[in-house]
Formats: C-alpha cells, structure tokens, sequence
C-alpha cells in the first residue's frame, strides 16, 4: 500500500462520516446475513441488527460500544450459532472500549470474561445439562481471547496516539524553545554590534568637542564650557554602554576597542567569498545608492550573509540572486535560488530567526518561503 493512499484511508478513519458508514454498512450485512442464515428466533434477529447499528454512534459515544458488544453476546447465547455480523460487531465494539478507555483495560478484559463465561455456561445448561466436561469450556475460553484481545488492541492503539501527541507537542516545545534562544543570541549579536557602532560615533562626539575648544581660539567662556560638558557627556555615555552591553562581549578578544562592522559596500567581498566555494550568485543593485543608517546597512549585510549560507547549507551548486533596490523610504533586500527549496527551513531554521529579528528590530519585516517557480526565496524590507 502506497503512503499516499495510507494516507488517505487514515483520514477518512479519523473523520466524522467513518463510524456512520461503516454502522451503516454492517448493519445491511447483517440484515442481508439473517436473511440468508434463516434459522435464527426473535432475540437473535434483534441482537445482530442492535450490535451492528449502534457502532454508528462509537465515536459521538463510545460508551455505546458497551451496548454493542452485550447485544453480540446475547445474540449468541440465544443461539448456537454465532453470527459474522455479531462477530464483527463485538470485537468492534471491544477495540472501542479500549481505544477511548472508556474504563480501564483490565476491567473492561474482566467484564467481557465474566460475560463470555455466562454465555458459556449458559450454552452447556440448554444443550448440555449433563456434560459439564472442559471441552465444553473452549468455548468461554475463545470467547475471553478475543475480547481481551481487541480491547488489547484499543489500548494500544490509544497509548501510541497518546505518544505521538505528546512527541509532536515536545517538539513544537523544543522548537519554540530554539527559536527564542535564536532570536535572543541575534538580539546579543544585534547589541554587540550596535555597541561597536554607537560606541565609534559617540567618541567621535567627544573627540570633537573636546578639540574645538583648542582649535577655536575665540570661542566665549560659555561656549568652551559647552564643547566640554559634551565631551564630558559623550565619555560617560561611552561609559555606561561599556556597563550594560559589554557583559554580551562573547570572548576576552571582543572586549577591548572596537570593531568596524560591514555595511552594503563590503557586499562585493560577500559575493567573491561565495564564489570562491563553488556558489554562483548574481548581484544586482537598483535605485539611487544612498547613505544610510549604520544599524540599516548592518542588517541589510547580515541577512544578504546568511541567505547565502543557507543556499550554501541547504541548496548546494545553486544559481542565487541578491538583489538590492534603493526605495525613497526604506531598503528592500531579495535572496532567491533555484535550488530544490528547503520548506522545513521556514519552521526550523535558527538563521532565519536571526534574520527576521534584525528586519523587525529595525521596523521592517522579513519573509522567507519557497520561490513561486522553486527553490527558496528570502524577501526584506527596512525603513530607514
């Protein structure tokens, strides 16, 4: 059997209509079974048709399954004969029993026992009233397997679905889990490199104003003070965002000074460290080539990095696309391949994570899917 029509017949047993038209269905062979079996009494005829209708209900009620299996049994202690339908039926019944745990396993295995030992005994007092031999009894024992059997069998079946559920729910715990360290150690990278950025800037600030005070010859008392409460300012400032985002420094090496971080300009080095490993990518480049904001450039530069690790990672020897358009109020960024496309990436991937959390820091946003002609295709847009 294919997985594809497995498939299929799984969900057609898992839908509502399953226990109506398989009720249903038993039910006309029953009746068509009685017909053609005529030797059966009122209590026979009642039991088969009851045990076979009443699974229509087994999933709205699996308590009913409990009718069903009596009305096989009863059918059967009324005659010698015990029908296909009736068979088909109880053991139904008993696999529902079990699969909704409508009682615990072991009692519902004592009950059908104890029933099927009545049915038993019942048979040996009509036709046997003087052989109360232990061949006789094969029949209670039959019986007892059977029933302990299916309602094995339900049980099973529930504890495996159980387990199923449970692994799938752990896993979308862990997966969520991942994602959240992800985006927490991006944040971490995120305020590493804005450290350096910031950092850079803010002691030009002081640079300056603490030398304009000795290039300036006329500047006022008022003035010179001024340049020197920035200065003053501008240290502090460097200060305290040593205090608060250098605890994210990773290493000893990342403590000391600063480091310059890419921005759109270094994309060619991107491009030529891709190429060099086999990758084939293409860099196109529209609209007016605009300063912007060292944190949008940053962004722009990682998400276009890890793209191409990912089509490196997941589309080997493919042909990718970067495109980056220069728009009056924001930066759009576009990463495509035409590789065979990795759709548990969209769900899974740590980098993709990294990636949305810079678009959206920054107020933009980020999309990553499967291109509309295949491979994978990874759209950013960032106001600035």
């Amino acid at each position: 059997m294919s997985t594809s029509l497995r498939q299929r017949l799984r969900a057609w047993v898992a839908s509502p209509s399953y226990p109506w038209v398989s009720g249903g269905a038993l039910t006309v062979f029953a009746a068509v079974e009685l017909v053609v079996v005529p030797r059966h009494s009122l209590v026979i005829a009642l039991g088969v048709l009851l045990s076979a209708a009443t699974l229509a209900w087994r999933h709205v009620r699996p308590a009913v399954a409990a009718l069903s299996a009596g009305a096989a049994l009863l059918s059967f202690a009324a005659g010698a004969d015990l029908y296909i339908a009736a068979t088909v039926s109880g053991l139904v019944a008993c696999y529902t029993l079990g699969r909704h745990r409508v009682a615990h396993p072991a009692l519902l295995a004592g009950i059908g026992s104890v029933l099927s030992l009545a049915v038993n005994v019942w048979h040996i007092a009509s036709w046997h009233p003087r052989s109360y031999t232990f061949d006789l009894l094969a029949e209670w024992f039959v019986l007892t397997v059977a029933i302990v059997a299916a309602v094995a069998v339900g049980d099973a079946v529930r504890a495996r679905e159980e387990t199923r559920r449970e692994r799938a729910a752990a896993q979308l715990r862990l997966l969520a889990m991942e994602r959240r360290q992800a985006a927490a150690a991006e944040r971490a990278a995120i305020a590493r490199e804005l450290h350096d950025v910031v950092s850079h800037s803010v002691s030009v600030i002081a640079v300056q104003a603490e030398s304009a005070t000795y290039t300036t010859p006329d500047l006022s008392p008022q003035a010179r003070e001024g340049f020197q409460q920035i200065a003053r300012s501008a240290r502090a400032s460097m200060a305290e965002l040593r205090r608060l985002l250098g605890v994210l420094r990773t290493g000893p090496e990342d403590r000391t000074g600063t480091t310059p971080q890419p921005t759109l300009d270094a994309l060619g080095e991107l491009i030529a460290q891709h190429r060099s490993v086999g990758g084939e990518v293409e860099l196109r480049i529209s609209g007016d080539r605009v300063e912007l904001p060292t944190s949008c450039e940053l962004s722009a530069y990682r998400i276009v990095q890890e793209g191409l690790t990912n089509v490196r990672r997941h589309a080997p020897g493919a042909h990718a696309v970067v495109e980056i358009d220069y728009r009056p109020d924001r930066l759009a960024v576009r990463i495509a391949d035409d590789g065979p496309g990795s759709p548990g990436v969209v769900h899974s991937g740590h980098g993709l994570a990294g990636m949305e959390e810079r678009a959206t820091l920054l107020g933009g946003r980020l999309t990553a899917s499967p291109g509309p002609d295949g491979g994978f295709l990874v759209e950013a847009e960032i106001p600035w």
